[in-house]
């Protein structure tokens, strides 16, 4: 007999909007039409609280003292994925794209292949890598490794970061357009792996950008940082995903993502709140947040060795994390529901328009088709939310795994899941 739960007396964010409507979700996980129910149904009473589709975090490079390019060995590795997937539905993520930054091509080629796309029946998924590098300008480096990168006409993708985690495991690359072959490598990345593109760490005009989008870039990285900045006279980078947006809205779409996003990670350490405000209201449906945190987040302030990635010192206070001894910002310690509550504050939306930015909006811009919205036939993953976006609970296929049990016992933020391979 199959059975469902019906989440009743609740309020969905479906395209920007509070819908109060039952949310049913059946035996495998899986969302359904509330009417007719299956014979054997339990109702949860949500007290007219929030719910948003579970959050989507598109570069995190680690926490809790793990990160992702510092391998040691594979059980450790694995003992640190795990971790972090354990730990991401109390901030309400529940996918993750692992991210890998500039680093040797013997280090991608040891750590790609532990972070395909899989799935923890206690934590947040892995959906798949984002490699930061190491097609980057060095001139625009920030903490990354100069020494590690590579010009794309000199490196094949293939040589870099081999061509079975192409085929199974990258998701999204992060490359500046401008460099010699890079339109080359971006064009072989969308067309023939259907990888996502993303442009940061460059030193592009305007025209270049343009470019890169033309050529199947569809995302910027942590725009405004790593890149020129906007100037009446010379737009830059940043202006060209702006302008593609508002007036290329019907554009070709490549390999079914909506281009382009520029997503943004926003402490004040990264963005001011008025460039964040701006940003997001230039175009809210493309509007993305990610928090590019780092190990430490999760870790009391002080000064922490390097590691693959970075060969200094680095120096964390509050959510900021610079190189010891400098103002270069290495990366953010921030949680992706305080990113959704800073743009509520700093835009003065409300949650149901401010978690597209992490759920609807990133489904679209990487063309995720089991995630990131309320619909039947997608993943029963969902967040319950406060009035202010504060994350209450967290429930995976339809089963809570982080928030108060019935009893008041609090479940989650440890376990020994196995992650298990989804593609």
């Amino acid at each position: 007999m199959r059975t469902a739960t019906q989440f009743i007396n609740c309020r969905q964010c479906i395209n920007g909007q509070l819908v109060a409507t039952p949310l049913t979700i059946d035996e495998d996980g899986l969302i359904i039409p509330s009417t007719p129910l299956p014979p054997s149904t339990t109702t949860i009473d949500l007290q007219n609280q929030i719910i948003a589709p579970g959050f989507i975090e598109i570069q995190i490079n680690g926490a809790l003292g793990f990160h992702f390019a510092n391998y040691v060995d594979s059980v450790s590795y694995t003992e640190g994925i795990q971790k972090l997937s354990h730990y991401l539905p109390s901030t309400g993520v529940t996918g993750f794209y692992p991210t890998v930054p500039t680093v040797s091509t013997d280090v991608f080629h040891s750590v790609l292949p532990f972070l395909k796309p899989a799935q923890s029946s206690k934590g947040a998924s892995v959906l798949g890598a984002h490699v930061e590098g190491p097609f980057l300008a060095p001139s625009k480096k920030g903490a990354h490794n100069a020494e590690n990168m590579h010009v794309p006409e000199k490196s094949s993708l293939e040589d870099v970061y081999g061509e079975h985690n192409l085929k199974n495991v990258i998701e999204i690359v992060t490359m500046a357009p401008e460099l010699p072959g890079a339109l080359e490598h971006i064009e072989k990345l969308s067309n023939e792996y259907g990888i996502c593109v993303s442009m940061g760490h460059s030193a592009a005009t305007y025209e270049e950008g343009m470019k890169g989008l033309g050529a199947g870039a569809n995302l910027l990285t942590h725009t405004f940082n790593a890149m020129n900045p906007l100037h009446h006279r010379d737009p830059g980078l940043v202006a060209s995903p702006i302008a593609h947006s508002l007036f290329r809205p019907n554009s070709p779409i490549t390999n079914h993502r909506l281009p382009p996003y520029p997503p943004t990670n926003p402490p004040p350490s990264s963005l001011h709140p008025s460039i964040i405000s701006l940003l997001y209201h230039t175009r809210p449906t493309h509007a993305l947040l990610t928090t590019d945190s780092i190990e430490l987040s999760g870790l009391p302030d002080g000064t922490y060795p390097g590691h693959a990635q970075i060969p200094h010192p680095q120096q964390k206070t509050g959510n900021k994390v610079t190189i010891a001894g400098t103002d270069t910002l290495i990366g953010t310690c921030i949680p992706l529901d305080q990113c959704v509550r800073n743009l509520m504050d700093w835009a003065k939306v409300p949650v149901e328009k401010a978690v597209m930015t992490v759920t609807e909006n990133v489904a679209d811009a990487l063309a995720l088709e089991d995630r990131g919205r309320f619909g039947v036939g997608m993943r029963g993953d969902f967040v319950v939310l406060g009035e202010e976006g504060e994350v209450r609970e967290t429930w995976l296929l339809g089963r809570k795994i982080w928030g108060k049990g019935g009893g008041g016992e609090w479940i989650g933020g440890s376990g020994s899941g196995v992650l298990a391979g989804a593609k």
